[in-house]
């Protein structure tokens, strides 16, 4: 499983330094976030680096959206109305404007747009099913991901899982982008419903014999290592980590508001705001929050270096950068050669996390909404159903789906 660059607001420097560092690397590109001539200077850069990649997602899940930025890309549509829009002609319009752009672009897989599903029904089945043959038919062939975006209402019910399931495999795909909505807007979810349905779809998906990449994840996202999915895709900001459909709907930017600065503790699979590490140090627990010398993080040593975490200058650049890099890092660790070797990374990790937790908790050191406290059971519980109604297959096939 490999780490993608889900790009967001004032993210082209770390893009560009990150994969450098990494010596490459894919950034998913948002039209949201750069404008034409921005996405043309970026994804050259990127190429320019050596093994870096690019794709762009369409964003095209809410069709009526009006940010700025978004609306004004040329692919999207002038005056969609939902009854008039889904017939060949503006299909066809959308799907070759996004064709040249890939092209334009040099991306190394052509993402589908999709709509944002309510509920998985026979309308959004139809409309999915229309893009994809329009694809065929206008010859846009070669790695073909279709996009999967689903509420969290959809992703919660049972029945709309299954009724997805039961019909992707005649999609003429190679492979899934699949971006999912969270309950009530959290950050970290703590519904082990919802967080096990999504491990179900992407092991139902992989088991299709298709590609699966995973759209605006956080931390909590490791475990779908479980499903052998290949990609999963992170940023900066919170609404790159989750997927808040008001992000396409309006001016919703983080560089706008009031903003504070958060160190991820990968250990605790948690962040924290940096007063509340001025807490851990006074309290002798500050060394248990700090990465691993292994995920290869320099961006917050600064923090660690005996004096107070407040007044080091600990800035958001280091903070974005040292998250993504644990990411990378913690993402590449997860799969292992067997499914059952993989499970049991995953829960030692949730264990690990648990005893730090309730270590650094008891003495004051919470994270507030970015606090994987609540989320230990929920992953245990998705973990525990996906080995229980699909670990047999899962571990019959697991080479042939990390391959």
């Amino acid at each position: 499983m490999r780490l993608k660059l889900q790009f967001g607001y004032g993210m082209m420097e770390h893009t560009r330094s990150l994969i450098g560092a990494w010596g490459g690397g894919d950034v998913v590109l948002s039209p949201r976030d750069l404008s034409a001539e921005q996405l043309q200077r970026l994804a050259a850069d990127v190429l320019n680096l050596g093994g870096g990649g690019v794709l762009i997602d369409p964003q095209f899940y809410l069709p009526h959206a009006d940010h700025e930025r978004l609306v004004a890309h040329d692919y999207w549509p002038k005056d969609y109305e939902s009854a008039g829009f889904w017939g060949p002609e503006q299909v066809s319009t959308l799907l070759t404007k996004l064709a040249a752009l890939n092209a334009d672009l040099k991306t190394s897989a052509f993402i589908l747009p999709g709509l944002l599903a309510g509920r998985v029904d026979e309308d959004w089945l139809a409309r999915q099913q229309m893009l994809i043959d329009e694809a065929d038919r206008l010859g846009i062939t070669g790695n073909r991901l279709a996009t999967i975006a689903l509420s969290g209402e959809a992703v919660a019910v049972d029945d709309d899982v299954h009724e997805l399931l039961d019909h992707v495999g005649d999609w003429k795909v190679d492979g899934f982008y699949v971006v999912v909505e969270h309950p009530k807007a959290d950050y970290l979810v703590s519904d082990p419903t919802w967080l096990t349905n999504v491990l179900d779809l992407c092991a139902g998906l992989k088991l299709k014999g298709r590609r699966v990449v995973v759209g605006y994840c956080n931390h909590q996202m490791l475990c779908l290592g479980a499903a052998a999915v290949d990609a999963l895709c992170s940023g900066t900001w919170m609404n790159v980590r989750s997927f808040p459909q008001d992000k396409f709907r309006m001016q919703l930017d983080d560089e706008i508001k009031q903003r504070a600065t958060w160190y991820y503790a990968p250990t605790a699979l948690s962040e924290y705001k940096i007063p509340f590490l001025d807490t851990a140090k006074r309290q002798g627990v500050l060394d248990l929050l700090s990465a691993p010398a292994g995920l290869g993080s320099k961006h917050a040593d600064v923090l660690f270096s005996g004096v107070q975490p407040t007044t080091v200058g600990f800035t958001e650049q280091a903070a974005f950068r040292h998250y993504l890099q644990c990411m990378h890092m913690q993402v590449a660790a997860v799969v292992k050669p067997t499914f059952e070797e993989t499970c049991a990374g995953l829960e030692r990790q949730l264990d690990d996390a648990e005893k730090v937790l309730g270590r650094v908790r008891a003495l004051g050191v919470t994270g507030a909404l970015r606090d994987f406290h609540e989320c230990v059971d929920a992953n245990r519980a998705a973990l525990a159903v996906l080995k229980s109604q699909r670990g047999t297959i899962l571990a019959r096939k697991w080479s042939t789906l990390i391959a």
